[in-house]
């Protein structure tokens, strides 16, 4: 059976069996199966009394390392894909805590994000602060899940290793990946004094923080020290001064523990940051997606419809000239 003479040449013809086309792909046109790269993520955030030192600048004023470094968590959930999952702990004296299990980011979007808002150092449960073993720790954590580490902290110690010498590392290096994420700045800066209500009332002073780890053998310069006794003042007669009571960015430190537990270092210039960081540090899981694309031709439907009859109705309106 012929088409009418000059139906082929109507665009009306054209636009409705393109819509047709298009609804019939909708209605069969197979899923396609892509590959997603997404990560599985256990951030752990310092939340020692050091990471109240207000070192950073946002939107021009002075900003605590505990309000930047969750400003960079929750940029980091904001910009993994879906699939990703992360999971939260916190660190304070020598040990890290986890506080929920990695998690499907987008499912779980509004609490993982609440839970990063939240965090505060009056979670902290001791005034100490054993980094080393704390990365120990969230390592064995993170291995269990199993997910990459991301370790957000300004590195200091309280009171200070003894010697100087990192705590032993009973893990395998390099067993769990991950990163070390370095947070503040390394001019010394005073470190804020709370009260037992919260109240900021101050700096710690010289005398407020352990300046020397008195723990352990003495170190081989004691016998030179002033009032030192073998039996009574191994240590020397005298307290111990420094800069304790300052505080800094122990990026030697941290990259001397990075190196240990076959971690990656960096650190951490602004909260924008780290999502490059932890891109370059930690291991993408290939996720297969079935992706629906039936909403394509079917929008394309209703558009040459919509075409079809608009123009239909604007041609029927227009006036018939009269003959001359």
């Amino acid at each position: 059976m012929r088409a009418p003479p000059g139906t082929l040449r109507d665009w009306r013809f054209w636009l409705l069996g393109t819509a047709l086309l298009a609804l019939v792909a909708a209605l069969f046109l197979p899923r396609l199966t892509l590959t997603r790269e997404a990560r599985d993520l256990l951030v752990v955030i310092d939340v020692t009394g050091s990471m109240n030192v207000r070192d950073y600048e946002v939107d021009g004023a002075p900003t605590a390392r505990l309000a930047v470094a969750k400003r960079a968590a929750r940029d980091l959930l904001a910009a993994l894909p879906c699939q990703s999952r992360l999971g939260l702990g916190i660190f304070t004296e020598r040990r890290s805590f986890l506080l929920f299990e990695p998690a499907e980011v987008c499912e779980n979007y509004a609490a993982i994000d609440g839970a990063l808002e939240g965090l505060d150092w009056r979670m902290a449960w001791e005034g100490d602060s054993h980094v080393a073993r704390g990365v120990h720790a969230a390592l064995a954590i993170a291995a269990s899940l199993p997910a990459d580490l991301v370790f957000l902290t300004d590195g200091q110690e309280a009171p200070p290793l003894a010697g100087g010498a990192l705590p032993a590392f009973e893990g395998e290096p390099g067993k769990v990946a991950g990163v070390i994420v370095g947070v503040g700045s390394p001019n010394p800066s005073p470190i804020p004094k709370f009260d037992a209500d919260g109240r900021e009332t101050g700096f710690y002073a010289e005398q407020d923080v352990p300046q020397e780890d008195r723990s352990g053998p003495p170190p081989a310069d004691a016998p030179s020290r002033a009032g030192w006794n073998p039996r009574n003042a191994p240590w020397g007669g005298e307290a111990a001064t420094g800069t304790e009571h300052l505080s800094t960015l122990r990026e030697g430190h941290l990259g001397n523990l990075a190196a240990q537990t076959g971690l990656g270092f960096a650190v951490l210039r602004d909260a924008g940051a780290l999502v490059a960081v932890v891109d370059t540090n930690t291991r993408v899981r290939p996720v297969a997606l079935r992706v629906d694309i039936a909403a394509i031709p079917a929008a394309l439907a209703l558009l040459c419809l919509t075409l079809l009859f608009t123009a239909g109705a604007l041609v029927g309106r227009r006036p018939e000239r009269l003959p001359a």
